[in-house]
C-alpha cells in the first residue's frame, strides 16, 4: 500500500523547483533540526530532482557560454554561431525566446506533477535519483 502525499509536502515539492532547490535544502534541513528525520520518499525524491536539475542547469549555461565564446574566434564558423545565438534567443512566443519556452515547459510540468503528487521524469536524472531513493 502506497503512501497519503499530504498537501504541505506536495506544495513544499512544488516550490523547489521554483526555487531552484533552495527551499528544499531549507525544508531538509528544518526537518533534520526539528523532527531529527529526513523527508518521506515522496519528497526527498522532487527535492533531489530539483537541486540536480539546477546544477545540471547551471553547469550547461558554463559550458554553452565557453564553447561560444571559443567558437567565435574561428573566422567562418563565427557568423554561424552569432546567427544561432540570436534564433534561439530570439522573441518567439509572447516576447519569450525557444529557449525560455523550454525552460518554462519543464518546470511547468515539473511543478503541476508535484502539486498532483506524482513523480515526474526527466530521462538520466529521475533514474538516477530513484536508485539512490
Amino acid at each position: 500500500m502506497q503512501n497519503k502525499v499530504t498537501i504541505l509536502e506536495r506544495l513544499i515539492a512544488g516550490f523547489t523547483y521554483l526555487t531552484a532547490g533552495m527551499l528544499g535544502i531549507g525544508w531538509l534541513i528544518f526537518s533534520t533540526v526539528v523532527k531529527k528525520d529526513l523527508p518521506n520518499r515522496f519528497l526527498m525524491f522532487h527535492i533531489m530532482q530539483s537541486i540536480l536539475l539546477s546544477l545540471c542547469f547551471v553547469a550547461l549555461n558554463f559550458v554553452i557560454n565557453l564553447l561560444i565564446k571559443i567558437l567565435e574566434f574561428i573566422p567562418f564558423i563565427n557568423r554561424l554561431v552569432r546567427q544561432l545565438v540570436y534564433l534561439f534567443n530570439m522573441p518567439f512566443l509572447f516576447g519569450y525566446s525557444i529557449m525560455q519556452c523550454i525552460i518554462y515547459g519543464v518546470l511547468i510540468y515539473l511543478v503541476v506533477f508535484a502539486f498532483l503528487g506524482l513523480y515526474s521524469y526527466i530521462p538520466g536524472i529521475s533514474k538516477l535519483i530513484k536508485s539512490k531513493y
